[in-house]
């Protein structure tokens, strides 16, 4: 079992940064894989970006390549995900996941799900 507690979501304004984190607890953090996935109002919950357990490997979606950077501290348990120039269309719920086995960008093969930290970012 893994527990994930998402942090570091607010109201920013366009043309901000913002940096999530992601704590985790209980099994072995350095085992698995974490993705950091967002959903808006209406929409269904989508890929942002994820880390292999070494953070070695990085994958972003096309929404947030070039102004976002996942990184991972095994140390402390926790991932981070940073996003620059932010829009509107930024808005969203985002939640942290952890999995196991293998990298994906398909939510619904991870195990583990933290609650969500809201960003909000006004034009």
């Amino acid at each position: 079992q893994v527990q994930l507690v998402e942090s570091g979501g607010g109201l920013v304004q366009a043309g901000g940064s913002t940096r999530l984190s992601c704590a985790a607890s209980g099994r072995t953090f350095t085992s698995y894989v974490i993705g950091w996935f967002r959903q808006a109002p209406g929409k269904e919950r989508e890929f942002v970006a994820m880390i292999s357990w070494s953070g070695s490997t990085t994958t972003y979606a096309d929404s947030v390549k070039g102004r976002a950077t996942i990184s991972r501290d095994n140390a402390r348990n926790t991932v981070y995900l940073q996003i620059n120039s932010l829009k509107p269309e930024d808005t969203a719920v985002y939640y942290c996941a952890a999995r196991r086995l293998g990298q994906t960008t398909l939510p619904d093969l991870y195990d583990y799900w933290g609650r969500g930290t809201q960003v909000t970012v006004s034009s």
